[in-house]
């Protein structure tokens, strides 16, 4: 005798050798032998013998129609010898029986397993929604086979074309476009990201870069919503001044700006003016929200993405030839640059210039500050407050040594050419030039001394605090090691940081004597800090993968393809001329500092990094 049985989810056949009541002693068509539970049989038979039953069964189970099957079974819970002599016939064979069975288990969309050997048909409901799904599995699995074709072939799938950016920076993983591509990618032996760019879906490397920042930190666009307009208050009075202030030529956004005039008693009043937005942007409002959601303009080269809508900064820049809001720092100044007293106002300053790097520093440099020579607009104002910038600089301890090394900031211009494509110019700035030291002391001294004011006014504020070689933000006052100030609170560039206009507001308050926005502790000031950080952060990190993105775009631009740099330690090497650091291979261990000359193999936009090796020391 011979048995057709399930056990672990699986058929079987075999010979019965031995019969126990509870229990079988089974040979396999392969001379096996195993006990099996005489529960778990489901038939037994004489004839044929069990691989002709096999094989019959198989073939008779492919030629049943599933949907007829379904049509003739009882409604309620039936067993499968039943159902087989209801679609065969009275007394089905064995190997009929075995073929209803498969018939029924490799289709379980149509019969529900109710136990061994029992079944339920689905409702007809069901089965049709599950013949859907399946349908639309057939369809998503040709369309993913053409995709995968296509890029295979590379070429990128018209059907990708609007979802690109997703697929490369934010991919959603159970939609069928990113199987196709991924199992694509596996075939190809690539990252997904590569294939994509070998099909050529990376038109733009510089779009790609600014792409993914944008879906990261912007969702919803770089663009402002609609919001209501804002205005100036003209209540204000008009200081009896005439400011200048000092930006690069690409600024629009223009925080600051200073004035002179010499007092009765011989003194000299300094005034560092800031814009001041808090006037005209009420708390809560439209404006509010998507400021404290922007949290800071965001920088990087050829381009910047505004805290503010241009429509406010337009209202509140410190633009040349108009008298605009702002909130004034007032110094009394000795003729030894001592700083004698500070008051704070709130009023419109007239603004007479806002001189451009680029113009003035041909005539006030390291070479010509503080020095006779010829005359240039706004001389007298930039000498005095130079030197004030010097001795404020002194009293921070941290004057310059002349023996230090010197040290480079950069700048970066992106023009566009008549062709539509763009062109790149690296500016290197030695660290603390006349202007650069004038503006930074200025901004130095004033978030300083507000900092105090609103520390000894007992009003809530945001302070930037370092100790331990660790800058962070807090909204307990304390020393910044690194400034050599006891107190530090940003607030001298409202119109482009929210921690800034923050603390604006909190001034407002200070010198008005009204009630501040926020209250000590205030659980809306920590939140402002932590979203404040994460994002300065990100907008940083950004900034410096697209100065180096376009470092490397002036490699290729002006064909430097041999280039010189300083061992900063192992296999780092700074380059030359530019804010570029490399990880070179093979390099040979040699003391901090060392010149090396490198020669340039390939260029990788996507990982932005350049394949090198060394050609001399």
């Amino acid at each position: 005798m011979h048995v057709f049985y399930e056990e672990d989810g699986s058929f079987k056949v075999a010979t019965v050798k031995e019969s126990q009541p509870a229990s079988l002693m089974v040979e396999d068509v392969r001379g096996k032998r195993s006990k099996v539970k005489t529960s778990n049989v489901l038939l037994n038979f004489e004839r044929p013998d069990p691989a002709t039953l096999w094989s019959e069964a198989e073939a008779l189970a492919t030629d049943i129609d599933t949907d007829f099957l379904w049509e003739v079974c009882e409604q309620a819970e039936f067993s499968f010898d039943k159902l087989a002599a209801d679609y065969f016939g009275e007394k089905p064979s064995a190997p009929q029986q075995a073929a209803v069975l498969f018939a029924i288990t490799r289709n379980p969309m149509y019969f529900y397993k109710k136990g061994k050997g029992h079944y339920k048909p689905a409702p007809e409901d069901n089965l049709k929604a599950a013949k859907a799904g399946l349908e639309r599995k057939q369809r998503e699995a040709e369309q993913m086979a053409a995709w995968q074709a296509e890029l295979m072939a590379g070429k990128v799938p018209e059907a990708f074309e609007a979802q690109l950016k997703n697929l490369l920076h934010r991919p959603d993983k159970n939609r069928i476009e990113w199987k196709a591509l991924a199992q694509a990618a596996d075939e190809a032996h690539l990252s997904p990201l590569r294939l994509l760019e070998k099909a050529g879906a990376i038109k733009d490397v510089e779009q790609y870069l600014l792409d993914g920042f944008l879906l990261e930190y912007f969702p919803k666009g770089r663009d402002f919503e609609p919001t209501q307009p804002v205005s100036a208050p003209e209540d204000l009075p008009v200081a009896d001044v005439q400011a200048f202030s000092i930006d690069d030529a690409t600024t629009t956004e223009i925080d600051d700006a200073f004035s002179l005039k010499k007092l009765p008693n011989g003194n000299t009043q300094v005034g560092i003016h800031i814009a001041a937005p808090t006037l005209g942007i009420a708390p809560g409002s439209e404006l509010d929200l998507h400021l404290l959601e922007r949290l800071s303009t965001v920088y990087f080269p050829g381009d910047k993405i505004t805290m503010l809508p241009d429509s406010a900064v337009r209202v509140f820049t410190l633009e040349e030839g108009s008298a605009r809001p702002a909130v004034s720092m007032y110094l009394e100044v000795g003729p030894g640059f001592d700083i004698l007293s500070h008051r704070s106002a709130i009023e419109r300053v007239p603004v007479a210039a806002n001189l451009r790097h680029g113009d003035v520093e041909a005539h006030f440099n390291e070479d010509t500050a503080g020095r006779d020579g010829g005359d240039y607009p706004w001389k007298a104002e930039l000498t005095f407050l130079w030197h004030l910038a010097g001795a404020l600089e002194a009293r921070r301890g941290r004057a310059d040594d002349p023996n230090a090394p010197v040290r480079l900031d950069y700048s970066f211009y992106v023009d566009k050419l008549d062709d539509g494509s763009k062109q790149v110019r690296i500016i290197p700035r030695k660290r603390g030039a006349p202007m650069d030291k004038l503006v930074a002391e200025m901004m130095i001294h004033v978030n300083s001394q507000w900092g105090k004011d609103l520390k000894t006014a007992e009003i809530a504020a945001i302070y930037r605090t370092q100790s331990q070689g660790r800058v962070r933000m807090t909204t307990q006052a304390g020393p910044h090691v690194g400034l050599g100030v006891d107190c530090y609170a940003w607030s001298s560039s409202p119109l482009r940081r929210a921690v800034d206009f923050i603390n604006q507001q909190q001034l407002l308050a200070m010198v008005r004597g009204d009630k501040p926005r926020y209250a000590r502790n205030d659980a809306e000031l920590f939140a402002a800090i932590g979203s404040f950080d994460t994002a300065y952060a990100a907008y940083n990190e950004f900034q410096d993968k697209m100065e180096r993105y376009w470092c490397l775009r002036y490699l290729e631009q002006e064909n430097i393809k041999e280039f010189s740099g300083s061992v900063i330690k192992e296999n780092l090497v700074r380059i030359d001329g530019m804010p570029l650091v490399l990880r070179v291979g093979g390099l040979p261990e040699l003391p901090a500092g060392s010149t090396v000359v490198l020669q340039r193999l390939a260029i990788d936009y996507l990982e932005l990094n350049v394949d090198c090796r060394m050609a001399t020391i």
